[in-house]
């Protein structure tokens, strides 16, 4: 049996989807994972998997007609000449155009797993609410043969069905992609208040909350550190470094610029923070939860999965600057409370979020396991 896993990030196949490539493989599947621009050390990666890679063009961010018609061509052509059994596509473009490639394969399985919504699904000015529109209607479209659509929290799951894009019967949801609880251990907490944002430099992960509550908190508690460690994003809502620069004037912010090796940035950090204004279910929160760190994140879809208020963290409301800051202060003052939280954290990450588990899940609903 043929199983296709298709991304768009080289990267996300082994960081996100390497445990459960390694799990098909061992069940004797033929695995190939597909996505774009990988380089020789991510086809190595891939391939250390066992799963074969294959390249095709894709743009993450935008909708240009003629490239996304390249992708749906591209993806056709593959799917002919390898003949997958099962597809399962991840993020809005491999799932969309995926899905309609897919209809070229007789008695092929597609299934959609939806990691969050996405800026497209957030409102604002006329563009964006044309932009949702279309894509609300692309997504009903292509999603009509799909077996199964997989979501990472509950909430996102019932927009899909309140917007009429696929029928309750269809959806399922899982734990989010899960963590290796082994690849990221607990490690010490360091004593000094070191908060921690790990995120593509993008406005919707909260990046300008941060750095704003950070500048209140530096004013009561100059001794307190943020960091912020991730990479520029070309999407729309991108955050660039200039902007980054002038927002942090005050330099209460340490810019570490990005990092394929999240674990040591974790390790130094006393507090996970991540004022995201909607996620699938953050990945970044859970490889802190599994190495012992209390949690700062927002009460919206995705992150609200992650935190029992105040048992192993706080949730706060969205783009309030003022109840972010609040709670970091919180966290200098209450220093007796963070290992009670960090306990927590990884009790949490092992009972919900183990990636076998998770994977386990994901299988079953595919009818693989």
């Amino acid at each position: 049996m043929k199983i296709h896993i298709v991304g768009t990030l080289p990267s996300s196949l082994y960081n996100f989807r390497g445990v459960l490539l390694k799990r098909l493989k061992s069940a004797n599947l033929e695995v190939s994972a597909l996505a774009s621009g990988a380089t020789a050390a991510d086809i190595t990666a891939v391939d250390q998997l066992g799963a074969e890679y294959i390249d095709y063009p894709v743009t993450r961010s935008g909708l240009n007609p003629k490239e996304d018609f390249k992708t749906f061509k591209a993806l056709r052509s593959i799917f002919k000449a390898q003949q997958p059994n099962v597809i399962l596509a991840y993020t809005i473009k491999p799932i969309i155009w995926g899905a309609f490639a897919a209809r070229c394969v007789p008695n092929c399985r597609f299934y959609a797993l939806v990691t969050g919504l996405g800026f497209a699904f957030q409102k604002g000015n006329w563009k964006k609410n044309l932009l949702m529109k279309l894509v609300i209607f692309l997504y009903k479209t292509a999603l009509k043969r799909a077996d199964k659509v997989i979501f990472q929290n509950p909430d996102n799951r019932q927009v899909f069905i309140d917007l009429d894009i696929v029928p309750e019967h269809k959806t399922a949801v899982v734990n989010g992609s899960g963590v290796d609880i082994t690849h990221f251990e607990v490690k010490p907490l360091p004593s000094n208040p070191t908060f921690l944002l790990i995120a593509r430099l993008l406005g919707d992960k909260g990046i300008r909350e941060y750095v704003k509550a950070a500048n209140i908190v530096k004013q009561k508690y100059p001794q307190a550190v943020f960091q912020l460690v991730g990479q520029e994003d070309p999407s729309p809502d991108g955050i660039s470094l200039d902007e980054l620069a002038s927002l942090n004037q005050k330099n209460s912010v340490d810019y570490l610029g990005g990092t394929n090796d999240v674990r040591p940035y974790i390790e130094a950090c006393s507090i996970f923070v991540l004022p995201s204004y909607h996620e699938g279910l953050p990945r970044t929160v859970l490889e802190a939860m599994a190495t012992g760190r209390p949690i700062l994140t927002t009460d919206v879809p995705g992150c609200r999965e992650t935190v029992v208020d105040g048992e192993n963290g706080w949730l706060v409301e969205k783009s309030n600057v003022e109840q972010l800051a609040e709670k970091m202060i919180w966290f200098i003052e209450n220093q007796h409370e963070w290992q009670r939280m960090a306990k927590a954290s990884r009790a949490i990450v092992e009972d919900k979020f183990d990636v076998h588990k998770v994977n386990a899940e994901l299988l079953n609903i595919m009818e693989l396991d």
